[in-house]
This record gives structure tokens, C-alpha cells and sequence, in this order.
């Protein structure tokens, strides 16, 4: 008999949203390792293509992936995958999700329209998420309901509002899926 410890299963959530809504900070903000993040300079080049409505400020992009990790416990890590939010590199999304057991959508107010597509893809391929709400400098003017109504969520999808940079309300976040995965039937079979 090996004195050997069994290697810790693997869990994989993605965390997808639109262009500049925090799915970088939210990887940043829990992962217990240096992220990984594939963040280049915006250039003139992406000047039309790139819609800075709401987020002048923004100087990098993700264009690949943002990674990090979480260690639950010797038995359990969590991968974090941030997907790229911008149209022309959507095309990552579906190899990213291979494997993950959920998702988080983070969604900003001012710019409701660009978590659509977030959680088309996540309802379309039957991965349960969650959607966060990002008040950038606490800013929100819409309800939870008028959120809920906005994005069209079904009533049992979780729908947290906080600011992603403070690692208490990402961790919550986390939770969240975690507790919605386990209120979900287990698939017969």
C-alpha cells in the first residue's frame, strides 16, 4: 500500500462577461497564486472596433485567458478561467469551457447589454452560473429585480451585487455557484 495522497480533484469554473466588466479583478481578487493573465496594451488599432462607452479609462485587454487557483482543501482546487470579453475573441470561450462545472457572469449596470452574450452561452450549452454585479466605486442604479428583469433570469439562477475588487464579495460569489451546483438535481445516469 502507497503512503502516496491521492491527488486533489480538479473543478473549473469559467468566468465570462463583457469587455471591462472585472472578470480579471474577480480571478485577482481569490486566486492564491499570481494569476495568469494574457493582458495586452489597447493600441489605435482596436479604435471602432472596441466600444469604451463607460470604461475610457481601461488601458489593458484580456486576449486569451486570465487564470488562478483556490485550494479548498486537500481533497478539492478550484481553476478559475476569465474568458476574454471582447467579440472578436469569443472564439476561446468554447475551448475554456470544456470540463467546467460552472460559470460566473459578471455584469456591470451601465452596460447590462454586454453580459447577453455571457449568459446565452452558458444557458445554451446547460452550464449553471451565477450572474455578479459589479458596482464599480459602489455604483448601481438599478435593483436586484430590475436587474433580474433586465438579463432575463430564470428565478433560480443567483444574482449577487458588489464590487469584485474586494475579495470578500468575490469570494461570496464563489460560494454562490457552489451553492447553487449543489441545489441542482444530479443527473440520472
Amino acid at each position: 500500500m502507497s503512503n502516496r495522497q491521492a491527488d486533489p480533484a480538479a473543478v473549473k469554473i469559467l468566468v465570462a462577461g463583457g469587455f471591462g466588466v472585472g472578470k480579471t479583478t474577480l480571478v485577482g481578487a481569490v486566486s492564491e497564486v499570481t494569476p495568469l493573465r494574457t493582458e495586452e496594451y489597447m493600441t489605435q488599432a482596436s479604435v471602432g472596433v472596441d466600444d469604451l462607452a463607460g470604461i475610457r479609462e481601461k488601458e489593458t485587454t484580456t486576449v486569451a485567458l486570465d487564470f488562478g487557483r483556490i485550494t479548498i482543501s486537500d481533497e478539492v482546487v478550484v481553476y478559475l478561467f476569465g474568458t476574454p470579453g471582447q467579440e472578436r475573441f469569443w472564439f476561446m470561450w468554447n475551448d475554456l469551457v470544456n470540463g467546467a462545472l460552472g460559470g460566473v457572469v459578471i455584469a456591470d449596470t451601465r452596460r447590462l447589454e454586454t453580459s447577453f452574450a455571457s449568459i446565452d452561452f452558458f444557458e445554451s450549452r446547460g452550464i449553471p452560473f451565477v450572474v455578479a454585479i459589479n458596482c464599480f466605486h459602489g455604483h448601481n442604479t438599478r435593483t436586484a429585480e430590475e436587474i433580474r428583469t433586465a438579463l432575463d433570469l430564470d428565478p433560480q439562477v443567483p444574482l449577487l451585487i458588489g464590487d469584485v475588487r474586494q475579495r470578500e464579495f468575490a469570494k461570496e460569489t464563489l460560494l454562490a455557484l457552489v451553492d447553487h451546483l449543489m441545489s441542482l438535481p444530479v443527473p440520472a445516469g
